[in-house]
């Protein structure tokens, strides 16, 4: 089992495994460049897919259901920010914090990096009740002391990299 993410007609499929790394090098990065609202947004959106804290194997997602602005000049910069995200994870941004070395990390950014460029952000779909990405009032803006990344204490009180290190429950 594992996950995909999709856009622009294009997917990304990972193990477990993969994902965990993917997302803890994209928080590393979205953490010490989110600035406003929507990076915030975008910032709780990975830290929804933590999956030691909400399960394996659910948290791929689509580029079109993200909230990406309603003009052309708040899509660009939402994308822009995205791929400023990608660009500082592949420069291996604070990888060395992590206990592990990500071998296949750069070869999944790379990828994902290509869907965002191709993706237009005006083929996202309106938002609605179920969408999977977080309000404005959802934003994270705490940061995990000991790891200086964002979490979301809305929805739990560690970071990615706390909750990897948590003993099973």
């Amino acid at each position: 089992m594992g996950n995909t993410f999709h856009g622009g007609g294009r997917s990304l499929s990972m193990s477990n495994g993969s994902t965990d790394v993917f997302i803890d090098v994209l928080m590393l990065a979205v953490s010490d460049l989110a600035e406003s609202v929507w990076e915030y947004r975008f910032a709780t959106l990975l830290t929804l897919k933590d999956q030691s804290a909400v399960g394996r194997g659910v948290v791929g997602f689509d580029l079109e259901e993200i909230d990406w602005g309603s003009s052309p000049g708040e899509q660009a910069a939402a994308k822009d920010f995205v791929l400023r995200v990608l660009d500082l994870a592949l420069r291996r941004h604070r990888w060395d914090e992590l206990d592990y070395e990500p071998p296949f990390a750069e070869g999944f950014l790379r990828q994902y990096r290509e869907m965002v460029e191709a993706f237009d952000p005006a083929d996202a779909e309106p938002q609605n009740a179920l969408s999977p990405f977080p309000g404005p009032e959802e934003a994270a803006m705490a940061s995990c002391v000991q790891h200086r990344v964002l979490c979301a204490p809305a929805y739990w009180d560690a970071c990615v990299f706390c909750n990897a290190s948590a003993p099973p429950r």
